[in-house]
């Protein structure tokens, strides 16, 4: 089913020469986004105008669909990317366990394959989440570093997955915990057995075993420090005592990792999500930078096109320094969780304008360390409550929706946690955060995961994706067309942002993202009433105002944006994207 918003091309035909301002606003220095008394009853939708230039200059509805638009997917490191939990997403063996089989038997979910279709959700990028052999539920604790957790398949099934989600245009990384490994791995097995066995006096000789300087052994109690059993040796497990953690300042350890990146790239494997990277040597960014450096260095080495991306949880100012390091991306935590810019836009905390600033702001700070950055905003991850709970009350369901379109708009590679695109419920407990993917409120149905052991008992807020799908104004198929506005337009991705402060305020954001010879125009409002722009004589590259097309639009209720004059209502938190009109050819 063709959703609203998705069925007519809209074009903006406005006159030329004239001032952009906000309704009743008269500079940046006032509020952008007052509330509009709405238009009054004959005032037009927005012009529409075919490819071929003819206008119906009444309003009146020209049969031209979005959807008409070819996607234009580009072969390079920027994507549209799943957190993917397997343990939770899909059971193809009725174990209550997710397993690879069933990644594969739903991939045509993500991407079917065919760029004709719209019934995907047009994924082109999957991250794994820890898919090796641990004895957790979550995968972080690695027991063998150059294989695959039994409850998820073999190597062999994991190679049909893979070559699967290449067939289909899809990159795959893989999450890489290289700050710890398991309790149980061979490595600390064998270097807690030799300790246990030291003579009482002597110092450990690494040319016996030299897994002993694999990790950070001391006789001294300190703090992220555990003990280990039976002796008066401790072992540095800033985490869990069950994830000792490695020195990675250790050319052997060195070695080691490098031999596993060859494993999995010589597999197929198009990259890598690195774990808790300011861990590496605790409180030191400049040792963390460096050990980067080296895993950067040999995973390039081997192909250019190799993609890291980095989890640095800490403050915007701290991890864009990491991007010195030469890795791709680190993720933009700035604009995540209850408390991050996305979540306080959207809420009213913050303004709207402060989305568009802080977009262009953050460039020249990566920038400034690897002008080859490639960004990596997200909403919410594995270690966060989902997005729906940042929102209560009657505009919930349309907050989350926007929510979600903020961070897919972002530019650079968006991430987007399973679940997400049905509004899907999880906070408290880390357990709760990876509940079964919601395929069937029946949690019999074929396929359903059981979650996490210690997961609680929750219901979720919104339906689940079998109810959505045929819902045309659901989050599914809200989060759907976001993505494929992104699928249509490379320069949202990769172009670069300026953010247009006049035009911007309260609840209304405006935004220029240029990239090669393309420059779109981006707004937005981001609260519960209409708001009404005025867009006369704009210029956005090249191109003024009235030869602006509308290339993509997303509306979280009955209304769409209308037009009176060179004025442009923007119905409750919308998004509009302007652009040439050869961005359709």
């Amino acid at each position: 089913m063709m959703s609203r918003w998705n069925r007519k091309l809209w074009a903006l035909i406005l006159a030329a020469g004239m001032t952009v301002s906000l309704a009743a606003c008269g500079g940046s220095d006032q509020a952008a986004g007052s509330a509009s008394a709405g238009t009054q009853d004959g005032t037009a939708t927005l012009q529409n105008q075919s490819t071929d230039g003819n206008t119906d200059n009444t309003g009146s509805a020209v049969s031209l669909a979005q959807d008409a638009r070819a996607l234009q997917i580009i072969d390079d490191n920027y994507r549209t990317y799943y957190e993917l939990f397997v343990y939770s997403f899909y059971d193809s063996d009725g174990d209550g366990i997710g397993d690879l089989q069933g990644v594969l038997d739903k991939l045509d979910y993500l991407n079917d394959g065919d760029d004709t279709t719209d019934t995907d959700l047009g994924i082109n990028g999957i991250w794994l989440m820890p898919v090796m052999p641990s004895t957790t539920y979550h995968k972080y604790d690695t027991t063998d570093y150059e294989n695959i957790d039994p409850q998820y398949g073999t190597l062999d099934d994991f190679q049909k997955l893979l070559t699967a989600c290449h067939d289909r245009g899809i990159r795959v990384i893989l999450d890489l915990a290289m700050n710890h490994s398991s309790s149980r791995h061979p490595w600390f097995l064998q270097a807690t057995e030799y300790l246990k066995n030291l003579p009482e006096g002597a110092q450990p000789d690494p040319s016996e075993c030299p897994y002993v300087d694999y990790y950070h052994f001391s006789r001294e109690a300190q703090s992220g420090y555990a003990q280990v059993n039976g002796t008066d040796w401790y072992y540095e497990a800033r985490f869990w005592d069950g994830m000792p953690d490695l020195d990675l300042q250790n050319e052997a350890v060195r070695r080691e990792f490098e031999q596993v990146a060859d494993f999995w790239l010589d597999m197929g494997v198009d990259g890598f999500r690195l774990d808790a990277v300011k861990e590496y040597v605790t409180g030191s960014v400049e040792d963390n930078v460096e050990i980067l450096s080296w895993f950067a260095d040999y995973v390039h080495g081997k192909d250019p096109e190799n993609y890291l991306v980095c989890e640095c949880w800490t403050d915007q100012n701290t991890y864009a320094q990491y991007y010195a390091s030469g890795v791709d991306s680190m993720f933009d935590f700035t604009f995540a969780d209850k408390s991050g810019i996305i979540a306080n836009v959207v809420n009213g905390k913050a303004s709207a304008a402060s989305y568009a600033k802080n977009l262009e702001a953050e460039q020249a700070m990566y920038a400034q360390y690897n002008p080859d950055y490639i960004n990596a905003p997200f909403y919410t991850n594995h270690d966060m409550g989902r997005s729906t709970g940042y929102y209560a009350g009657e505009n919930s369901e349309a907050q989350t929706k926007l929510g979600n379109a903020l961070n897919l708009l972002s530019g650079g590679n968006a991430f987007l946690y399973y679940g997400e695109e049905l509004g899907m419920k999880g906070s408290g407990k880390d357990e709760n955060k990876r509940a079964p993917m919601y395929w069937s409120k029946d949690d019999k149905a074929e396929g359903m995961c059981k979650g996490p052991a210690d997961m609680e008992d929750f219901q979720m807020k919104f339906d689940s994706l079998e109810e959505q799908q045929e819902d045309p104004d659901s989050i599914y198929n809200y989060v759907k067309q976001a993505i494929r506005i992104r699928n249509q337009n490379p320069t949202i991705a990769r172009g670069n942002t300026t953010y247009l402060e006049q035009y911007s305020g309260e609840t209304v954001f405006a935004l220029t993202r240029s990239y090669e010879d393309s420059t779109l125009l981006l707004l937005g409002n981001t609260s519960a009433e209409a708001v009404t722009v005025d867009l006369g004589g704009l210029t956005v590259g090249d191109t003024a105002t009235e030869d602006l097309v509308l290339l993509g639009e997303l509306y979280t209720g009955e209304e769409s944006a209308k037009r009176e004059g060179t004025a442009v209502t923007l119905p409750a938190y919308s998004i509009l994207i302007l652009g040439e009109k050869e961005e359709l050819q």
